[in-house]
């Protein structure tokens, strides 16, 4: 008996422990509905409020998704102040800071509240309230390009800001007044803005800064001020990297028997004057430094004037003595980059990079070789610096007539065909091979016409990959064509060469300058940057429109 009681305790303790026990219900349909609103404090539109915390209630539990991030707030407000909390049901969102008077405030929750259980996420959650006495009701709508997007490139990262004109911060400085962000078709809208004077900017915003990176983040702005006091739709933004940090010497010394120039940038412009240079001094280019050589010591000081210009537009005009001295230093090693891999149809172009200028070469060791017995030498006619000063980089141009019926040809130079300034010698025999393609698996011709920009322009083929093919350049009239191409898959890249230096040129902010535009072919039908050719293949008649210029699509 005694042993019949204890089994129907346990098993009702048992009971008793299976029903407290909370867990989601196994089977039946999964839920799909997103969370929906059941209350709100205050609630939307509500007028002459200054909440200090705002509470929403749903109908079901929920979660949030990286809200500090997601949640947008406008106008401007000290978002690292803010705390959300969402617990079982409800969100609580302490602000911690007072609000300005008169002025409608805008929460777009976007995707950040999702059900607990499927992350379903709440669908166009907003809330609007005003402090005052009315709501503010004005729109700026438009589109947000990139000219030139990366792979796996998220448009929808992007962000347009508005700042007051009277504002002394800037998209660099600070997070936006008002602020939204752009969806995967490009397009934004910003609303309830207050009528006003506003400077427009638009970015990516890679690191959720809620401000630009001018180093590294993709950016554009509106030249003129926007004078918001009706809706405005049609405001185009483009964006694009370029550091607006003014090039700058930042040091420079001896380097072993050389000198080095150091800078805070790369320059794309180089002027530099001394008698010497090109005769027993030569220099070369590296990342951030400007390196000089000479192949025997000298007494005095040297002047050297460097006039350099970056990428943005910025110059610096400096005079530097540079001391050559005697050193027991061991020279730095010869080595060679070859552009090896390349294919070509009839004109071969090999291009040799070195780490030193080349001062001579043995031309018996160097040939092409495109079977075991046949050669082609390579004369000093064929061969020449891209840049006599620097006589780093070695062009030879070569035409492979039809009658000579390989495919692969090997250029060749033993070790110690090559001698820098130092007196080092290439420790290595170098190999690059390049393929010849065959005409009949070349198609004929992509040509076409470009539209709504004017020449000069900077025409690119770029393949599958995004990597440079072809680049030819248009002085004048708008008709391209690209022949005897190799089959594949391409995209036609256009760069408006306004100044007309063969070269993109990014935005200057401080001149209030905006970047050259850089578009692409889109297929009508497709929507598609991707062009198929094959063998024999000629397409014609293709159109490259141009983007539209940064700022208002009816002022263009």
């Amino acid at each position: 008996m005694i042993n019949n009681n204890v089994i129907i305790l346990l098993v009702f303790c048992l009971l008793l422990f299976s029903c407290a026990k909370q867990s989601a219900p196994m089977g039946g349909p999964r839920d799909e509905d997103p969370p929906k609103v059941i209350a709100m404090s205050p609630k939307d539109q509500s007028l002459n409020t200054k909440p200090d915390q705002i509470t929403i209630t749903f109908d079901e539990y929920i979660k949030l998704d990286n809200a500090t991030k997601n949640i947008l707030i406008t106008p401007r407000i000290n978002k690292d102040k803010v705390i959300f909390t969402a617990l079982k049901n409800t969100l609580k969102i302490d602000l911690n800071q007072e609000l300005e008077d008169s002025t409608t405030y805008v929460f777009n929750f976007q995707k950040s509240v999702v059900d607990l259980a499927e992350g379903n996420p709440a669908e166009n959650l907003k809330l609007v309230f005003s402090t005052g006495s009315s709501i503010d009701s004005l729109k700026l709508s438009g589109s947000v390009n990139v000219y030139f997007p990366e792979r796996n490139n998220k448009i929808e990262d992007a962000i347009v800001g508005l700042y007051p004109l009277d504002d002394t911060t800037n998209v660099f400085l600070a997070p936006p007044y008002y602020l939204s962000q752009v969806d995967t078709a490009g397009n934004f809208e910003l609303t309830n803005i207050k009528a006003g004077k506003y400077l427009a900017y638009a970015w990516k915003d890679d690191n959720n800064s809620l401000k630009a990176e001018y180093k590294t983040e993709a950016f554009d702005f509106i030249k003129d001020t926007l004078t918001i006091n009706e809706d405005i739709e049609g405001l185009q933004f483009n964006l694009a990297k370029g550091d607006q940090n003014p090039i700058r010497l930042l040091r420079s010394s001896t380097q072993g028997a050389n000198y080095t120039v150091v800078l805070n940038r790369t320059p794309v412009d180089i002027a530099i004057e001394n008698k010497q240079l090109g005769e027993d001094i030569f220099y070369t280019l590296g990342d951030k430094r400007i390196n000089l050589y000479t192949d025997k010591p000298k007494a005095d000081s040297l002047p050297f004037r460097m006039i350099l210009t970056d990428s943005v537009g910025y110059s610096v005009d400096s005079l530097i003595y540079a001391k050559f001295e005697e050193t027991d230093r061991k020279p730095e090693k010869l080595t060679i980059t070859p552009n090896s891999g390349k294919s070509f149809y009839k004109n071969l172009l090999i291009e040799l990079s070195f780490n030193k200028p080349i001062m001579d070469i043995s031309y018996d060791s160097l040939y092409l070789s495109y079977d075991t017995a046949s050669v082609i030498p390579i004369q000093p006619e064929i061969l020449s610096f891209r840049d006599s000063l620097r006589r780093d980089i070695i062009e030879v141009r070569l035409n492979i007539p039809d009658s000579i019926p390989f495919d692969v040809f090997t250029l060749k130079a033993s070790d110690s065909t090559f001698r820098d300034i130092e007196g080092q010698y290439n420790e290595t025999a170098l190999n690059a091979n390049y393929k010849k393609l065959k005409q009949e698996t070349l198609a004929d011709e992509l040509a076409g016409k470009i539209e709504g920009a004017s020449a000069p322009f900077i025409l690119q083929l770029l393949d599958g990959k995004g990597e440079l093919k072809r680049e030819e350049y248009i002085s004048e009239g708008n008709k391209f064509s690209f022949k005897s191409l190799e089959s594949g898959n391409y995209q036609i890249r256009v760069i408006e060469d306004s100044n007309g230096n063969r070269r993109w040129d990014p935005s200057n902010f401080e001149q209030k300058r905006y970047a050259e535009r850089a578009f692409y072919y889109i297929d009508p039908e497709t929507r598609n940057k991707s062009i198929t050719v094959r063998g024999g293949w000629t397409l014609q008649d293709l159109v490259i429109t141009a983007t539209p210029t940064s700022g208002l699509k009816t002022e263009n």
